[in-house]
């Protein structure tokens, strides 16, 4: 199959929050979680040395404040925030009920080979 699809409602939830979409999209290299956090809830302080992954984290509707290396990053709905492996991070909810889609993947290995391009990418 060329595809696969999950709604993350149907996922069950880790903890009060994660919906980890890996397993049931059966990826190979990248991590999807939702994450809706109740007001006030704060996430495990963790990295990713030990498996390389950097993450993005997407803030889709609230505010909220990411902690990355104990440097406090304010979130609001549409911000993305980009995170090396190798950063503590932490998720602070705000007052409000709020929604990640967290995104991670190992981190790009230059080989110095030329095939894969952007150009013309939009995004």
């Amino acid at each position: 199959m060329t595809y696969s699809k999950v709604n993350y409602q149907e996922v069950e939830r880790v903890g009060d929050a994660m919906h980890f979409l890996r397993e049931p999209l059966d990826t190979e290299q990248v991590g999807v979680t939702i994450a809706r956090c109740k007001p006030g809830w704060i996430g495990r302080k963790h990295d990713h040395s030990d498996n390389k992954h950097e993450e993005v984290y997407i803030l889709i509707e609230g505010e909220a404040t990411v902690t990355v290396d104990g440097e406090d990053v304010p979130m609001n709905a549409g911000d993305a925030v980009w995170i090396s492996s190798d950063a503590t991070r932490q998720i602070r909810n705000g007052d409000t009920e709020s929604a990640f889609v967290l995104v991670s993947a190992p981190e790009f290995a230059d080989t110095g080979e030329t095939d894969w391009s952007l150009t013309g990418f939009p995004g």
